[in-house]
């Protein structure tokens, strides 16, 4: 046990190095890291919201608007089919339920299994042979149309995992740091983004569905009927994003929407100079914006954002390529934002903010300081009593122990780890269980000296014994650490990162590390007892 080859030394020394290297820019100033060549690492710490301050947000999905949606698509789905097989007399869609009125009473059976059809099977807890849509008669002729359970579990599933990954990359295009965002029961979303101080921006871009649909303008005829108050059933009258500028009377039907589009950027009109939004469809749908377009000359068409149209220009030719751009009021900002949310994505569904806070910088110094304070005054006791009580033994577990702290910041440095007040906890957790290994081998020490063995063969068989007492005590707790992190969220999984990280260097620095400075201690020295 206390002979090392020099390999093993050599990559014991090379681990070491690494960890030191690797934390030592937590601990430079900025400038000094900035002048650091590029081989060298520079990477520092990421500080959690509640120690460097930031915006925290709780959102929450309206499910219900999304189903809407899905109803609102079946609607005209059903209308076409029982049109071509001549049963629908009227539809009325209400509160999520469309009601049909058949022409002929007697051809129920015939138009149920058409919406038979028209239903898709739903996978989930409610187990095979589910169905999305629920059809029931309530009267001779009379059929309803609704959303089963299943689907609206299917539905509200696939909604959140989207919006979670909407929101995650409309943040990121924000240019932010290490943002937390994360599930929170069935319909809700924490967002955290440390370092942010101005929360409205953050509300600005997650606050817009950034629901894209082209529509085509209905005629000068249909816009002075709208105007008097008479709106189609199958039109929509909506307001333009300039206030100056009337409504606008569209076909309710979306004859393109934003799902296909897969860029967009913000740039300067060429002839106006002014900042517009270029966007590019994806290959269907660049086939659908030039069908639109051709078939369409001399007609205008409404590029509407959450309900609201931006761009209503007039078809002049037909847009093949599937580029095209939207010109408007823009200020750069304003383009620079909407070009961000078109990239990310529109949200399946609105989110209206439930929560906001914003965690002042103050209070991340104050958390950093309690933090300071408690490991120092921590690593302070851990290093005299073990000098006191172990000697040069002691001295050898406080060198060991260093590098062990090394070895932690360094890994979540490379990681990139978040670390939070819980986290800051783990790692002076941490510097006290990283001396337990320590204690139990020196006390093995001395037992095997109690018993009359000679002070090398004692110090072998205390390493050697109390490896496995070692091995089971850090096991354990690193498995407690795993399932923190699987089941926990947030600052739990801050506890647990940094707990986990440092029960695995401690081993090392305490089995390994320190093993070898007693190993290269013990080299040309004839002990008669040993100082422990």
């Amino acid at each position: 046990m206390l002979y090392f080859a020099p390999w093993k030394i050599t990559l014991i020394a090379l681990v070491s190095a690494i960890g030191v290297l690797l934390a030592a820019p937590n601990v430079l100033p900025e400038s000094v890291r900035a002048s650091l060549p590029g081989w060298m690492p520079a990477r520092t710490l990421n500080l959690g919201l509640d120690l460097q301050g930031g915006s925290y947000l709780l959102l929450e999905v309206e499910l219900e608007k999304a189903y809407d949606e899905r109803i609102e698509a079946l609607d005209y789905t059903i209308r076409d089919k029982f049109r071509e097989l001549k049963l629908l007399h009227k539809r009325d869609r209400k509160s999520g339920t469309i009601t049909i009125r058949l022409n002929d009473p007697d051809r129920a059976d015939e138009a149920d299994a058409a919406l038979f059809k028209l239903s898709q099977p739903v996978a989930g807890r409610f187990g095979a042979g589910s169905r999305d849509l629920e059809i029931a008669r309530t009267a001779p002729g009379v059929i309803t149309v609704s959303l089963s359970e299943p689907a609206k579990e299917a539905i509200a599933s696939t909604v959140l995992d989207q919006s979670l990954e909407i929101v995650r990359r409309r943040i990121d295009a924000l240019g932010t740091r290490e943002p937390s965002i994360q599930r929170q029961g069935e319909t809700r979303i924490i967002v955290q983004v440390p370092g942010l101080q101005d929360p409205k921006q953050l509300k600005d871009v997650l606050g817009k569905t950034a629901k894209m649909d082209f529509h085509l303008v209905e005629n000068d005829a249909a816009q002075a009927e709208a105007f008097q108050g008479r709106v189609p059933a199958d039109s929509l009258l909506l307001p333009q994003d300039n206030p100056n500028e009337p409504q606008l009377l569209v076909e309710r039907r979306t004859r393109l929407s934003g799902d296909r589009l897969i860029d967009a950027q913000p740039g300067f009109d060429s002839r106006t100079s002014e900042p517009i939004v270029t966007f590019q469809f994806d290959t269907q749908g660049a086939r659908i914006f030039g069908d639109l377009s051709s078939q369409n000359v001399g007609k205008r068409f409404a590029i509407v954002l959450d309900g609201e149209i931006i761009s209503a220009p007039t078809i002049r030719e037909a847009i093949l390529g599937g580029r095209g751009q939207i010109s408007g009021n823009f200020t750069v900002e304003s383009a620079n934002e909407l070009a961000i949310l078109l990239r990310s994505g529109a949200l399946p569904a609105p989110m209206k903010v439930v929560e906001q806070r914003t965690v002042g910088a103050e209070l991340g110094k104050d958390s950093v300081h309690a933090g300071e304070v408690a490991a120092v005054i921590g690593l302070a006791a851990v290093v005299v009593f073990m000098v006191l009580t172990y000697g040069i033994f002691g001295i050898f577990a406080d060198l060991a122990l260093a590098v062990n702290i090394a070895l932690i910041v360094g890994a979540l440095s490379l990681l990139q780890a978040t670390l939070t007040l819980p986290g800051i906890a783990g790692i002076v957790l941490t510097i006290g269980m990283a001396v337990d290994a320590n204690v139990l081998i020196f006390e093995r020490i001395r037992e095997e000296l109690s018993a009359g063995k000679s002070p090398v063969n004692a110090i072998d068989a205390g390493y050697r014994r109390a490896m496995a007492t070692i091995v089971d005590a850090n096991i354990t707790t690193l498995i407690a650490a795993v399932i923190l992190f699987y089941l926990g969220s947030g600052p739990v999984r801050g506890f647990a990162v940094t707990l986990g990280i440092g029960i695995v260097t401690s081993v090392f620095t305490a089995v390994t590390l320190c093993r070898l400075f007693v190993a290269l201690w013990l080299r040309g020295r004839r002990l008669q007892t040993v100082p422990i």
